[in-house]
């Protein structure tokens, strides 16, 4: 005498509703009836849905058991399939827990890649500096963020950047030429000027192109900054 479904579903320590499932989705043949209607399952039916059970505790799913087909007592293409893909997800979430507690300890902001997120909470730039420096990190190569951001390094307030900041939209010309030329003598503008001796070249090798990143910094420049501010860094890159 067989197992009812609910017997069956006890004896594979899962549950009615999941049995009827794996009729449904056609992972598990009927069985034959009593008398009185009921199923009747035999081994076969428990080794079947022990198998299903087991491989979807591996991780696969459903369809690839269907698509299995007789295959499914030793799936060894798919397992190792299914193996090389855990090991790629480990090792992401092993780059993840890295970059988890560089963030963690050094209170790192989340929109930026952790060790240019150091180097900009050093740098104490302004809002609008800082946002720029985001947009760069989806536009630049990761070896040119790298030499954009060691550039920051020994980034200060300087006052002239100060003034950059607050410097109002209506500021008649003659401060903002006096603040451009202050700007360009700055320390720091020598170390951009050093890294990246043709202004072009920060775009060289943007991985959706130069015209897409020039596009985009121009964009962002206009929104982040007043047309004063605009002004002043045409005259100290002129």
């Amino acid at each position: 005498m067989g197992w009812s479904t609910s017997q069956l579903a006890d004896l594979a320590g899962t549950t009615v509703r999941t049995i009827r499932h794996y009729h449904e989705v056609g992972l598990l043949a009927e069985p034959e009836r009593r008398a009185n209607g009921y199923k009747s399952y035999g081994v076969p039916h428990l080794v079947r849905v022990m198998r299903i059970k087991r491989l979807t505790d591996l991780g696969l799913s459903l369809t690839q058991i269907a698509n299995l087909g007789d295959e499914d007592e030793h799936p060894g293409q798919a397992l190792r399939e299914l193996d090389a893909e855990l090991a790629a997800t480990i090792e992401r979430l092993q780059r993840i827990r890295v970059d988890l507690a560089l963030i963690l300890r050094q209170e790192a902001p989340t929109d930026l890649p952790p060790d240019v997120a150091a180097l900009i909470a050093e740098a104490n730039l302004s809002p609008q500096d800082r946002s720029f420096t985001v947009v760069l990190a989806q536009l630049l190569s990761p070896a040119t963020l790298a030499r954009y951001a060691g550039t920051l390094k020994d980034y200060s307030k300087d006052p002239a950047v100060v003034e950059f900041d607050t410097l109002p939209e209506d500021a008649d010309e003659q401060t903002r030429q006096n603040l451009a030329e202050r700007m360009r003598a700055m320390p720091y503008m020598a170390e951009i000027r050093a890294a990246f001796p043709d202004a072009a070249g920060l775009y060289s090798d943007a991985p959706r192109g130069v015209e897409h990143a020039k596009r985009t910094v121009i964009k962002v420049l206009v929104e982040l900054y007043n047309k004063a501010q605009l002004d002043v860094l045409v005259r100290m890159n002129g």
